[in-house]
């Protein structure tokens, strides 16, 4: 694989990537980037910045954010290719949420796209403009769509990484609540997995795709944290609330991947299952 330049490795998924894949491919990442720092310094990139909620209502954050930043560094990458006489790849982390609601399961790369929300259509918007830059260039790129990613994260609120959010609070003898009957399904992946899937991708997959990044079909919400309220022994309570008028507005329906894509590639996770929602248990109640 090409060096990398690295846009978000100090984030949550990329930050893990780093710490996997730093030590072993000294001389492979070209750079890792500081926040405000959109040099491209490699023919090839993982790039990993966004907004991350569609909570944040304020659309000119999204659309500088998710898109006016990614159309700098496509330029800065542009011009590296452009003066090294090399061609690398642009691997764009993206979202489940692009696919939107109202799908036949497990969902599969080649799915209609239906976005809701400020964050999630201005990160589908992004997806089409790195295609058509690419397509107007003659570069390459890949498309990565995260499913919900899990794990231990300091930075974890109930808009990032909101099961792991729950979980805690149950770890710590409080109510979480839960708007609906929460018998949804997600796909939820380990973010150790997840930094192992990115460098399967990026390592054997065929540029100008899309990749679902998941587990494919896993426990209903309601469920996980039933079983981390038992396992913790929580005295904390799960608290149905009806869903708020915003929320009204996105419904939650079950969503899971067809991961086929990526396990063709050798991918095979680490956690799944009672494994997966095991390891997001802390190992000692919170205070």
């Amino acid at each position: 694989m090409n060096p990398l330049t690295i846009f978000g490795g100090k984030g949550f998924v990329l930050g893990e990537y780093v710490k996997q894949y730093y030590h072993q491919a000294i001389g492979n990442i070209a750079s890792i980037n500081e926040r405000g720092d959109y040099g491209v310094h490699s023919e090839d990139v993982l790039y990993g910045i966004s907004t991350i909620t569609n909570m944040l209502e304020d659309v000119q954050t999204h659309i500088r954010t998710n898109l006016t930043v990614l159309m700098v560094v496509l330029e800065n990458w542009k011009t590296y290719q452009d003066n090294h006489g090399v061609k690398g790849v642009f691997n764009f982390l993206s979202s489940w949420s692009v696919y939107g609601s109202g799908h036949d399961l497990p969902v599969k790369e080649d799915a209609r796209c239906a976005p809701k929300g400020y964050y999630i259509s201005t990160k589908f918007c992004a997806e089409n403009l790195l295609e058509a830059y690419c397509v107007t260039h003659g570069l390459n790129y890949r498309i990565l769509r995260l499913c919900n990613i899990v794990g231990a994260d300091p930075k974890t609120s109930k808009q990032k990484n909101g099961l792991q959010y729950n979980i805690n609070q149950l770890a710590a003898g409080k109510d979480v609540e839960l708007f609906g009957d929460g018998l949804f399904l997600r796909d939820f992946m380990h973010v150790e997995d997840c930094a192992r899937a990115i460098e399967t991708v990026m390592g054997k997959g065929a540029v100008n795709e899309i990749f679902n990044i998941g587990n494919g079909k896993t426990w209903c919400y309601l469920n996980i944290l039933e079983h981390a309220q038992a396992a913790l022994k929580s005295t904390g309570n799960i608290v149905h609330r009806e869903p708020t008028e915003f929320q009204k507005k996105m419904p939650v329906d079950s969503f899971y991947y067809d991961v086929s894509k990526l396990r063709a590639l050798g991918f095979v996770p680490k956690y799944t299952g009672m494994t997966l929602y095991d390891s997001l248990l802390p190992t000692e109640k919170a205070s």
